[in-house]
């Protein structure tokens, strides 16, 4: 891989050798710097080899094995459940964040005058459920700004969302991500989740930006619910998404639909006078024809590789590309434009005013692959890209806009 004539080509970091990481596992080409993982994740070979022999496999229907097909909606339910708190019991397939969330939305109890607190600038799969909520209901939706300094820089969200929860009138929910997807700025979930039970209202946290990146500590942050995508930090397919439900939830939630995979199935198809008996736990909420056996197949195969690479390997690769790319930054006199809330493994650059078309264009021009929003410019590395390439960009954003 170059940039603008640099060799980006470098020996593997220490850390990526310990966690036994390979290009070759990425299907990225060697000329494609993919700083886009926060958008969709680099598909990994053994993904797309998985999508090939599913894709295969359905040219010959007459031989699929229903009891195969149900251990394969299992084995990526426990998947899912290994980036949580290890319980299969509390994993439903969803279709999306959004499915997951309005789900959420519809179980929680929420009346007139309760509050409901979200970031301002939150992604809309865990807004537009909550902001339909209060209209129905007449409740409160309270969006947290972002404090600023002095000089307009941006500072840390945790403070704020804290002094909300403390300051909202009857607070019922507090629905939060664990990384803001603008600019990877991170939020103290430890604390968060202490001051929202602290008020006696539930938790509901998007972990689209952080899950298979960050752990998830669901033991101490005790939420209500959790969604997360699984194409983004999970690598696995697009389509295909997560929500898990606290015991509480298991046992008297109300699903969205009503379809037969998420009924005991023994007497389903039998026309019983009454519905048949709730799947065992978060499988009551599953949504019909998200199982698809290809969507199954790649996100399966990619909960293995996570799993043979290590999951705490895999935090601590990606933490390391972020501080990688910080470092570079800052070696370049780009510190300015960092936010200057704690990071994640992704970032977002706010160049100043003048320069941020220069800088959107030096990257488009040199095949940096990212995501521009507004003043934002966000940089998200996957495991794939090196040091050279990271302290490359870095050196190209430099050079840009003079």
């Amino acid at each position: 891989m170059s940039i603008d004539g640099m060799d980006t080509h470098a020996a593997a970091p220490a850390w990526q050798a310990m966690a036994r990481f390979e290009r070759v596992d990425f299907l990225v080409p060697d000329d494609v710097v993919y700083l886009n993982a926060a958008s969709h994740g680099p598909r990994l070979a053994r993904v797309q080899q998985a999508a090939r022999r599913a894709l295969d496999a359905g040219t010959t229907p007459w031989r699929l094995d229903m009891d195969a097909w149900h251990a394969s909606i299992e084995d990526v339910r426990r998947g899912a459940a290994g980036h949580l708190d290890g319980d299969a019991d509390g994993i439903a397939l969803v279709p999306s964040v959004a499915y997951g969330l309005s789900l959420a939305a519809r179980n929680l109890p929420l009346a007139a005058d309760e509050t409901v607190l979200v970031l301002a600038g939150q992604f809309p799969s865990n807004l537009l459920p909550w902001q339909q909520r209060c209209r129905d209901v007449g409740a409160r939706l309270e969006q947290v700004a972002r404090p600023v300094d002095a000089d307009g820089r941006p500072g840390d969200w945790s403070d704020a969302v804290v002094d909300a929860i403390a300051r909202a009138p009857h607070l019922r929910i507090a629905a939060l991500p664990q990384v803001h997807w603008h600019d990877g700025s991170r939020l103290d979930l430890d604390r968060i989740a202490a001051a929202t039970h602290a008020r006696g209202a539930a938790l509901v946290l998007d972990l689209s930006q952080s899950l298979g990146a960050l752990p998830a500590d669901i033991v101490r942050w005790r939420p209500d619910f959790v969604a997360s995508v699984g194409h983004k930090w999970l690598l696995g397919a697009y389509g295909l998404a997560y929500l898990w439900a606290s015991p509480a939830w298991r046992e008297r939630g109300v699903a969205l639909e009503q379809h037969w995979i998420a009924r005991e199935a023994a007497t389903v198809f039998d026309s019983p006078p009454s519905p048949p008996p709730l799947a065992r736990g978060a499988r009551r909420f599953d949504a019909g024809g998200v199982a698809e056996p290809q969507r199954l197949a790649m996100s399966a195969a990619a909960f293995s590789q996570l799993r043979d690479w290590g999951l705490e390997r895999v935090h601590a690769g990606l933490q390391a590309r972020g501080r990688c790319l910080r470092e570079a930054l800052r070696a370049q006199g780009l510190g300015e434009w960092l936010a200057a809330a704690p990071g994640a493994h992704f970032l977002g650059l706010r160049p100043p005013p003048e320069r941020l078309a220069g800088a959107a264009a030096a990257l488009d021009r040199a095949g940096v692959i990212h995501t521009a929003r507004g003043s934002v410019l966000r940089l998200a590395p996957h495991l794939h890209v090196d040091d050279a390439a990271l302290a490359a960009v870095a050196a190209l954003l430099a050079r840009s806009g003079g």
